[in-house]
């Protein structure tokens, strides 16, 4: 049954919820943001009232079931994503859900199997999928630009986080109960979502996780190989403790490269025999609002827009399950 109109419900709202995702609800045609929770009520009241949201909750359960709620957003650490999924499939509403999409592939297939079940659909915020300077990038490889494609490489590393070095206030995003794992969950996933998105599903993976500064329990450091299914070949190395920050993706092709950032905002950068060519973008204000359209349209229309669901999500927390195995068995 298609909605006349996405009337959303937030789970968590905070800080990614203020710009990023949260306005976008409100700005999109057919869609409006009727509800938000945090367990802090205080919280949700005053994030309710900045953001002109008629009504909020302490209780997901009460925001889930509310009958003006017809969608549900879940913006809360990963640990809780299979709990509000699996509630809102039993509410028969659709879901669209923060990434990574949850702690593990088994947890992915919970949702998928919950969401089918109560056919629903479910969607997770892999927004760059949307974004004009990833479809560009799309259009690039989809054209030929750099001829047949032959090995994508991904190269991200970071200073220390002030975050990830206080035990007393650790950030989630290091406390792998919470996140999955540490920051490889939080920000590889991003880079292993749009090698998805270009270059199709990943089929073998070969990888090694390590902590070699010591601030927390989560892996700091990752490295690893992997196959596309189409052929192609990839490496990945990302390290969370090093002198200085680096974030730089370079597709090879046959004819060509094509470089560019997961993060950055750099032009996008196509090399071949011709000499350079470079596209620049703006950002998006509010970097979810692009997906959040397609996601309303798929919702409001026969459409089926949207770029990014749970079956290509969970193949992300796959390929990272694999790169970090031997790090957690």
């Amino acid at each position: 049954m298609k909605l006349d109109k996405v009337r959303w419900g937030i789970i968590g709202c905070g800080d990614v919820t203020e710009v990023k995702s949260g306005p976008a609800f409100q700005k999109v045609n057919n869609s409006e943001l009727v509800a938000v929770m945090r367990r802090t009520g205080e919280l949700a009241k005053d994030y309710a009232e900045r953001h002109q949201v008629p009504k909020w909750y302490d209780d997901a359960d009460q925001l889930i079931n509310d009958p003006d709620v017809n969608a549900i957003y879940i913006a809360t650490p990963p640990g809780s994503h299979k709990e509000y999924t699996l509630k809102a499939a039993r509410a028969g509403k659709p879901v669209y859900v923060e990434k990574p999409m949850a702690r593990n592939y088994a947890e992915c297939q919970e949702m998928i199997a919950a969401c089918e079940k109560a056919g629903i659909p479910l969607y997770v915020a892999y927004y760059r999928r949307a974004q004009a300077r990833f479809l560009k990038i799309k259009e690039l490889l989809e054209n030929g630009a750099i001829g047949e494609v032959r090995f994508v490489s991904a190269t991200q590393y970071q200073m220390d986080f002030e975050a990830g070095k206080q035990p007393e206030q650790l950030s989630w995003r290091v406390q792998p109960e919470l996140a999955g794992g540490g920051l490889f969950f939080d920000l590889a996933s991003h880079t292993l979502d749009i090698f998805d998105f270009l270059l199709g599903p990943i089929t073998s993976v070969q990888g090694i996780a390590s902590n070699q500064a010591g601030y927390y329990s989560a892996e700091d450091i990752v490295s690893g190989t992997f196959l596309f299914e189409s052929g192609v070949h990839g490496v990945g190395k990302w390290c969370f403790t090093a002198f200085e920050n680096e974030d730089i993706n370079e597709i090879i092709g046959s004819k060509g490269k094509i470089t560019f950032s997961t993060f950055g905002n750099e032009p996008i950068r196509l090399t071949t025999e011709q000499g350079t060519e470079e596209w620049s973008f703006e950002r998006p204000q509010h970097v979810h609002q692009p997906l959040v359209e397609t996601i309303v349209s798929d919702l409001t229309s026969e459409s089926s827009a949207c770029p990014s669901t749970g079956m290509s999500g969970a193949r992300t927390n796959w390929v990272m399950g694999e790169m970090v195995k031997n790090y957690y068995q």
